[in-house]
């Protein structure tokens, strides 16, 4: 058995120590300038990275307006395209032999180009149900067609003056030439027929009517719809209602009984007389009437009864300065009721204020637009004899003015003379104003009742118009020494007394607001009534000096002599 005696480490020598002390500071100098070296890396690294993030944004932007040039010009590139009317589409067919070669007989639309007519074909990605007349096209360069525009909304105006079965329509244009139009389809959707007087948008390069227009050239002298006036809201015309009556409903009613005696209906009627007596009332309540009586005897049957139209035309806004323009609107208004008559509707054209378009032709008094105005009439109403729904109604309160040649017979045969109000006339148009629910005086409702209070102020009211002494108000003096006495009933008419109901229930509400509103002050009284009527009579009197105190006389049939005076003998008596 050996001994192993443990070796005891050998101490380095001086030398070696230092050495190796030496050598250990040279690595930590080592690590030390890998570190820094290591930060300066990441430094750079960081900035690299930053750097890399702003060069992928700009090619990111740049690479976008690489595509937008790209796109602009392939753009740039591509041929321009060009447009065209559409004139009809062509479906395929089969091609006819020895007429046309395979070629002619594809599929395609005929449109307008430059001037010139073309057949083209239809790109395959287009439905040709867009490919309506009139509709604008874009073609490229080998002149398909790419896509549909629609309609042009803007062209030229024309008159449609008369539609044919066949979706034609005969229209006049500028300087009245008559053009034979096809009507698009576009038009045909508008959810209304085209009408006798329409104004049409026309294509007269393709000979299309586009767009049916609604203006307000005819619309503004023209009102249609039938007024809603009764006989029931007339009083005092029970006679002249009666007479109209014979002269309008019959003839509409009972044709057929007209017919079987060799009886022509009127194709006019003139109504005339002073202001305000309800002669434009009794025109509207004759439409109304009218198809009111036609719908009862249609229901009894088990018909639908034909609507009536009124035809209102505002006399003074169909003169126009440009000549031949206001025997247009005439054409236009006589197309109109022509049309309607045409389909079984009774058609009421009434002339308001008469006098203003048609006087007397050669008068001298007016600038004699009437020498052609008054012949446009003359000839469309003895246009409408063949018609027997048509009739034409006149009002006017200088029939004198009137030219003679359109109140002869034949034109308005009929003539009615709508006389100012006697006292029962006086009474019944009272008793429609004041009404039944017209607020009373509660004192005299408790006196004398509801009814008998109402009936007072009637009488109150015909009692101070229709005086029982017959004293004159007004009193003219002629040159020739003769003298016109105008009492209160020479100035009474419907619409006078219509204006002192109102000036009484104005009274009514001022003495109520002035006793605080006190109910037992609340209604309309007697006195209310006495001083309406002498305040609206002493305004008629006011009205014989601002006005021509000759046509005053004139009115009431007095001397034609020249008026030298005007004495207010109520005004005198009060002042006595």
């Amino acid at each position: 058995m050996t001994d192993e005696t443990p070796m005891t480490p050998q101490r380095p020598e001086p030398g070696e120590t230092e050495d190796l002390r030496q050598q250990l500071r040279q690595s930590a100098g080592q690590i030390d300038s890998l570190r820094s070296r290591a930060r300066d890396l990441e430094r750079q690294l960081s900035t690299a990275g930053r750097n890399n993030k702003r060069m992928a944004e700009l090619l990111e932007v740049t690479r976008n307006e690489m595509t937008q040039l790209r796109t602009a010009l392939h753009a740039d590139g591509q041929a321009p395209f060009t447009f065209g009317t559409v004139v009809g589409y062509r479906p395929g067919h089969e091609p006819v032999e020895g007429r046309e070669i395979e070629a002619a007989a594809i599929a395609g639309v005929d449109i307008l180009h430059s001037g010139r007519k073309m057949r083209v074909s239809v790109s395959p990605l287009l439905e040709v149900e867009h490919l309506h007349a009139g509709a604008e096209v874009l073609l490229n360069e080998n002149l398909t067609v790419v896509a549909v525009l629609g309609s042009e909304r803007t062209g030229e105006i024309a008159r449609v003056r008369e539609v044919l079965g066949d979706d034609r329509l005969l229209v006049l244009t500028r300087g009245e030439d008559e053009r034979l139009v096809r009507l698009s389809s576009a038009a045909q959707g508008q959810g209304r027929p085209v009408r006798v007087g329409d104004a049409v948008t026309v294509d007269l390069r393709t000979g299309t009517a586009i767009e049916v227009i609604r203006l307000s050239e005819v619309d503004d002298v023209v009102l249609e719809e039938t007024p809603d006036v009764s006989y029931a809201d007339i009083g005092g015309l029970s006679g002249q209602i009666e007479q109209i009556r014979d002269a309008v409903e019959l003839p509409f009613l009972h044709a057929d009984l007209y017919r079987e005696h060799g009886l022509r209906a009127p194709k006019g009627i003139l109504l005339y007389g002073p202001p305000g007596c309800g002669k434009t009332m009794i025109a509207k309540a004759v439409a109304a009437s009218l198809e009111a009586r036609r719908g009862e005897r249609a229901e009894a049957q088990g018909e639908v009864g034909p609507r009536s139209f009124f035809l209102n035309i505002k006399g003074p806004e169909l003169l126009n300065k440009y000549v031949g323009e206001t025997e247009r609107h005439i054409r236009l208004i006589f197309a109109h009721a022509r049309e309607r008559a045409s389909a079984g509707h009774p058609v009421v054209v009434f002339f308001d204020e008469m006098e203003a378009l048609f006087r007397t032709r050669g008068s001298g008094v007016s600038s004699d637009v009437e020498t052609t105005i008054v012949p446009q009439l003359l000839a469309e109403i003895d246009g409408v004899e063949s018609l027997d729904n048509v009739i034409v109604i006149g009002a006017s309160n200088r029939e004198d003015m009137i030219d003679p040649a359109i109140l002869r017979p034949g034109r308005l045969d009929v003539k009615i003379r709508v006389q100012r109000p006697g006292p029962e006339g006086a009474r019944e148009i009272l008793g429609i104003h004041l009404g039944e629910q017209l607020p009373l005086l509660a004192a005299d409702v408790t006196a004398v009742g509801r009814a008998q209070a109402r009936q007072q102020l009637i009488d109150a009211a015909v009692d101070a118009v229709f005086p029982r002494d017959g004293r004159a108000r007004l009193r003219l003096r002629h040159a020739d020494g003769s003298t016109t006495d105008f009492r209160a009933s020479d100035f009474v008419s419907g619409a006078v007394l219509s204006n002192v109901v109102d000036r009484a229930k104005k009274a009514a509400i001022k003495d109520f607001l002035a006793a605080g509103q006190a109910a037992e002050a609340k209604g309309v009284t007697v006195e209310h009534v006495r001083r309406a009527v002498e305040s609206e009579m002493r305004d008629q009197e006011d009205l014989v000096n601002t006005a021509d105190p000759q046509e005053w006389a004139r009115v009431i049939g007095a001397s034609a002599a020249p008026v030298v005076s005007v004495e207010h003998l109520a005004r005198q008596e009060e002042s006595g």
